[in-house]
């Protein structure tokens, strides 16, 4: 197997030309320095809060999120080319979710088989015929991309729901610009800073129809979920209410904010809970996190929410496979971004290939998030491998399998000085009258040697993301 892409260094060790600057830089810190840095980030964290729950974790305890000093970059070229391919997939992926709800075209077509979608847990029937503002169902949207090469990246998962990692993008950014300074000097780095302004701005221009000055508020399940601190952070940074359901009621089928002047009118909700949650009585009627007779409010057009309600149909991984075809079927365009060969494993061909090969793959939930519920073959013992088996056999409709992709690693500080760990990156698009995206995302590492698992739910850490202005 061929040795990984390394973003910093070429294959004859020398530094690629855009980390040049970097590398020189890099050489002139000592050890001490970089040592009292690290230290200095870790307790500016967690004075500001920015931890996030590690599931698993007997303490369960929140922890702050590891955060590397060498930061991921990328030319304006390379950026240029992912922007192109991130708008692509997101318009296609909402012209689906638009089509799945209303006319079925791609249905009819003969391109996903109808029972891949009626029978999906993420396929909502209540939004049938429900008119969302300008059409767009995924608002924000987390996607989640790979290198394996000079120029090869791969799309490995689409967050339509409610995509994290945002607050970190946007605080790895300050913390490097705070912890070294000199470096933005070196470099010419395009700002992620006003993300927030952007969302809000997103936000706005979904409001129902008839209103002038929207009243935006977010809402979260509260402060024992693993990323409330992005939610408290993001509705800080927006100048926004955080609620929760209980804070929220619905009148004449509009939805109304407590608040110790009287009742205030709502309009639009950037919404952090799951589809499930977000009503109970129209999903599950058990839930305490939502607001009774929200979907009647959003079917009457009187709510906006960010993202709409079944989104999770175009972001589940059985659906995944599709993608590029809705890109070709909607837009009439080739794909930008690939995907990653997927085998689908209710299809019996497919099912049997990785049965057979399931120590060169990695096998994942089509539900799954978070990096659960998975196989990663050649990380695996034989006992885990033949365990996976069995669930495969059970219930082959639940999973999907992809080859093993050689992730591209970047040089990160480990207990034994700078080597290189794996990465991916989630950069977000805000969908609104326009397709906006901050120059940039959240990179993920993964702090165990060989281990190719970057989420922070399971220990990965974070780099700040840099795309050199030209």
């Amino acid at each position: 197997m061929k040795s990984p892409y390394d973003e910093m260094f070429d294959r004859s060790g020398a530094p690629r030309p855009h980390y040049g600057t970097f590398h020189c830089w890099l050489s002139e810190q000592s050890q001490a320095i970089l040592e009292l840095k690290r230290a200095e980030a870790d307790l500016i964290f967690r004075r500001v809060g920015i931890t996030f729950a590690v599931y698993g974790d007997d303490l369960g305890a929140e922890r702050t999120i590891p955060f590397d000093q060498v930061p991921r970059i990328f030319t304006a070229q390379e950026w240029a080319a992912l922007e192109a391919g991130l708008r692509q997939r997101v318009t296609a992926l909402n012209h689906f979710i638009h089509d799945v709800y209303h006319d079925e075209a791609i249905i009819k077509a003969g391109i996903i088989p109808g029972e891949q979608i009626y029978n999906n847990a993420q396929y909502r029937p209540e939004m049938r015929n429900v008119e969302v503002p300008k059409d767009i169902y995924a608002q924000i949207a987390g996607i989640d991309i790979v290198r394996a090469g000079e120029g090869e990246f791969y799309v490995l998962e689409d967050n339509l729901r409610v995509p994290s990692g945002v607050s970190y993008m946007v605080e790895d950014r300050k913390m490097m610009m705070r912890l070294f300074p000199d470096l933005f000097q070196r470099y010419r780095v395009a700002p992620v800073e006003h993300y927030p302004d952007l969302l809000l701005e997103c936000l706005k221009t979904l409001k129902p129809e008839g209103i002038k000055k929207p009243n935006v508020v977010l809402l979260t399940p509260g402060m024992f979920n693993s990323a409330y601190f992005e939610h408290t952070y993001l509705a800080q940074q927006m100048g926004v209410e955080l609620v929760e359901g209980k804070d929220l009621f619905v009148k004449d089928e509009q939805v109304f904010m407590r608040t110790t002047q009287g009742p205030e009118r709502v309009d639009v909700i950037y919404r952090r809970i799951d589809d499930d949650f977000l009503d109970p009585l129209a999903f599950r009627s058990d839930s305490a996190l939502g607001v009774a007779g929200l979907l009647n409010a959003y079917r009457a057009g009187n709510i906006t929410l960010a993202n709409a309600i079944g989104t999770g149909i175009a972001d589940d991984k059985s659906i995944y496979p599709y993608v590029p075809e809705m890109i070709e079927f909607y837009l009439g365009e080739k794909p930008i971004l690939n995907n990653v060969p997927t085998y689908q494993c209710r299809k019996p061909d497919d099912l049997a290939y990785t049965l057979a090969h399931l120590q060169d793959l990695v096998v994942k939930e089509t539900h799954g998030a978070g990096g659960y519920g998975m196989l990663v073959g050649p990380a695996s013992t034989k006992e885990e491998i033949e365990r996976f088996r069995t669930y495969l056999i059970q219930n082959p409709n639940k999973y999907i399998a992809q080859p093993t992709l050689s992730l591209s690693t970047c040089p990160t500080f480990v207990e034994s000085g700078l080597a290189p760990r794996h990465i991916d990156l989630r950069p977000f698009v805000l969908s609104g009258k326009t397709i906006k995206m901050v120059p940039g995302g959240l990179t993920r590492v993964a702090l165990k040697e060989g281990s190719l698992v970057v989420n922070s739910s399971q220990g990965g850490g974070t780099k700040d993301t840099w795309v050199l202005e030209d």
